[in-house]
């Protein structure tokens, strides 16, 4: 999922500022049942990779977390009125296809942007936490990154080498649109599987409304 600021302005201004909306994530995943595997957080936008526990999870977690940041950040700034570009936008993916892939577009987002050089030298995200330069507390990995190896350090540069690998321009653009767009992300077979289960748009051709819920690891 992504949250942008309204019109791309900045969100974040300071370390203090990301600092702020950690700790709100903290909580209020606690707090709402949301699993929290990957995150970054831009200047003008953030995205998390998450799975809730219930229906009303993530909706809960972001609307508590987007009023109590905004709060924050314009009694700070001495400004009011909104900071969000409306909702924020998320999709549903294929687990098993996709997880890994999203993680690895999450933590390539800084070096995407240029602020960066490699993903490690992002402290924002939560690739640190996966390749073992520090322990995030945030953090709930997925069992598919059990599979990544034995051992921990195993698991780490496993994970790391993927990173550094990239992914194609494909697979960069397939979250960008599912997301923005509300189209599950997943094998033909998995999204006609799950339109048959709501009348809610779930890809491009399909009839219906657009997906407005995000439950990103039964994804």
């Amino acid at each position: 999922m992504i949250q942008r600021g309204n019109n791309r302005q900045a969100i974040f201004l300071s370390a203090q500022d990301r600092q702020s909306l950690l700790g709100l994530l903290e909580d209020n995943a606690q707090k709402f049942a949301v699993a929290v595997h990957a995150y970054v957080l831009m200047d003008n936008h953030f995205h998390l990779l998450v799975t809730p526990q219930t229906d009303a999870g993530l909706p809960r977690m972001m609307q508590a977390i987007g009023r109590s940041y905004v709060r924050y950040f314009n009694d700070r700034q001495k400004r009011s009125g909104t900071l969000w570009e409306g909702r924020y936008k998320s999709t549903l993916i294929q687990t098993e296809r996709y997880l890994l892939a999203c993680m690895v577009y999450i933590d390539l987002n800084p070096v995407r942007a240029g602020m960066v050089a490699a993903a490690q030298d992002f402290p924002w995200s939560s690739h640190g936490h996966y390749v073992g330069l520090r322990s995030d507390k945030l953090i709930t990995p997925h069992p598919l990154i059990w599979q990544l190896g034995n051992t921990p350090f195993a698991r780490e540069a496993a994970y790391s080498e993927m990173v550094h690998a990239g992914i194609s321009p494909v697979q960069q653009q397939a979250p960008t649109d599912a997301t923005l767009r509300g189209w599950a992300l997943g094998e033909p077979e998995f999204v006609a599987d799950l339109q048959m289960k709501t009348p809610r748009r779930v890809s491009k051709g399909s009839a219906g409304r657009p997906v407005k819920q995000l439950k990103s690891a039964k994804k």
